[in-house]
């Protein structure tokens, strides 16, 4: 309970950050764009009442008047007037835009609903005294009434405008006051937000650091040659499984160096084996390098990226002592290394890999292909100014499976492709190898020793690079394990 508890996780301090930031900047605008949709909510429903109260103005001012003056002179009968839904339409507008209206700004709606009743009544009257046959002079004296009263009513309408027209100026300066507060608001919680993006960084940042730096100081020893140093147990969850490896490789490392000496072919079996399972610790401690650097700068994504990689870089390098892995894990392997050497190479570097998945499950030797990745790296396009693109290539044919390594680097002269030709074919020691080709004479190596091939690595290059292809039978894992005398 106590490991459990100590344990810190890169991902878990991030993803703590991240939900902090978002709900320190998210909060304030979130209320901040609900006030402002609310008063411009309201603002929008103002300006609709007013709207729909200046078109009742014409109809009361205008409309209305004009009509009841038509009846009077005989131009037009009530029904062809519709006098009484004109009066109707003033009515039910002026009672919607009331039950619409808050209530400090409902009194003159209300006196301009009852003064329309008024209205109506004097049309009632034209109407009873043309059903009489009055004087049309009566009915012009209602008529001035009628005038009198739209005029009243229009006034009230207008009242109501006007107070509207109040309302929305407060509405309007209180939004400019919440915009006002709001951003002031978000600045400082803006400038809270990085102030603790800053220190929480600080911690991530030294939480990864003290690991990677015993990290590198053991990778260092052991570059040295002090295989016994061993990397105490970290508390940072995603470097437990990469500290384990690395453990893992010293031991393996330590163990390969105390065998005793064997008949001439198992010695140099054992020799190309320990070769094999070697990983190269000034690589490691570049890449351990870089992962430091990324830390420090707050590249947390790219630490984790990079810590997987290396993480699985080891453990299909070393694929618990067995020799023979499916080829889907050798082309996880060279996924790995190429997406670590393309961090420390991302401006040079390009590739490409193009390994069907139907036949990643035929078991080859392992660690055949990274080697010659590596050589194309380092002597192809490390070299060659502005870089260039290295592609991994492999298919099935007649019952073997076919690999290519191609770059598009500085390529090699005709007389050191001979000399390096001549060497692979007479198949010289490893041991004594000096320069470049030590990847691609240890591969020849084990492709003709471990398939019994009669030849291994073919190699082509010119001035737009070089291509390295080798053949070797399909096995499934059956047959890997029923011929145990392949292993050696």
């Amino acid at each position: 309970m106590d490991r459990i508890k100590k344990e810190k996780s890169i991902l878990g301090a991030i993803n703590d950050l991240s939900h902090r930031l978002v709900l320190m900047l998210v909060f304030p605008i979130i209320i901040s764009l609900v006030l402002m949709v609310f008063y411009a909510w309201k603002y929008h429903s103002a300006i609709q009442r007013i709207g729909k109260i200046t078109e009742l103005k014409a109809v009361v001012t205008d409309e209305i008047p004009e009509k009841a003056w038509y009846i009077i002179s005989g131009k037009e009968t009530f029904p062809q007037s519709n006098i009484y839904k004109l009066i109707m339409r003033v009515d039910e507008t002026i009672e919607t835009v009331t039950y619409q209206t808050e209530e400090e700004n409902r009194i003159s709606l209300i006196v301009a609903g009852r003064t329309m009743e008024t209205l109506a009544n004097y049309v009632d009257k034209i109407r009873d005294n043309i059903n009489d046959e009055v004087p049309v002079v009566e009915n012009e004296a209602v008529l001035v009434e009628v005038r009198d009263i739209a005029a009243l009513v229009d006034s009230m309408l207008n009242e109501y405008i006007e107070l509207e027209i109040t309302s929305i100026a407060k509405m309007s300066m209180n939004l400019w006051l919440i915009v006002l507060v709001t951003a002031a608001f978000e600045i400082l919680v803006l400038i809270i937000a990085l102030l603790v993006r800053n220190r929480s960084m600080k911690s991530t940042a030294a939480l990864v650091r003290k690991p990677i730096e015993k990290l590198e100081e053991v990778t260092a020893q052991i570059a040295e040659g002090t295989l016994d140093a061993r990397i105490k147990e970290t508390e940072v969850t995603e470097l437990r499984n990469l500290t384990l490896q690395v453990n893992n490789m010293a031991d393996r490392l330590e163990d390969m160096m105390t065998k005793s000496e064997q008949d001439a072919k198992k010695l140099r079996k054992a020799e190309l084996r320990t070769l094999q399972a070697q990983i190269n610790p000034h690589f490691l401690y570049n890449t351990l390098d870089a992962i430091v650097w990324k830390a420090e700068a707050g590249e947390s994504e790219e630490v984790i990226s990079l810590t997987s990689s290396l993480s699985d870089f080891f453990r299909i390098s070393l694929s618990s002592g067995a020799d023979w892995i499916p080829l889907s894990q050798e082309k996880k392997h060279i996924e790995g290394y190429l997406k670590i050497q393309q961090t420390r190479y991302r401006d040079i570097l390009k590739y490409e890999i193009d390994i069907p998945e139907e036949i990643g499950q035929y078991y080859i030797l392992k660690l055949l292909l990274q080697p010659l990745v590596e050589n194309a790296i380092y002597h192809g396009i490390k070299i060659k100014r502005g870089g260039g693109l290295i592609t991994v290539s492999a298919k099935e044919e007649n019952g073997k499976l076919h690999f290519c390594v191609k770059d598009t680097g500085s390529g090699m002269t005709k007389e050191r492709l001979d000399e390096l030709n001549d060497r692979l074919k007479k198949g010289k020691s490893i041991v004594s190898e000096g320069g470049g080709g030590f990847g691609l004479l240890n591969v020849n190596m084990r492709i003709r020793l471990y398939y019994n091939e009669p030849e291994g690595l073919k190699i082509k290059s010119g001035p737009e690079g070089t291509e390295v292809s080798f053949s070797v039978p399909c096995r499934t894992k059956e047959e890997i394990f029923e011929n145990e005398s392949v292993f050696g």
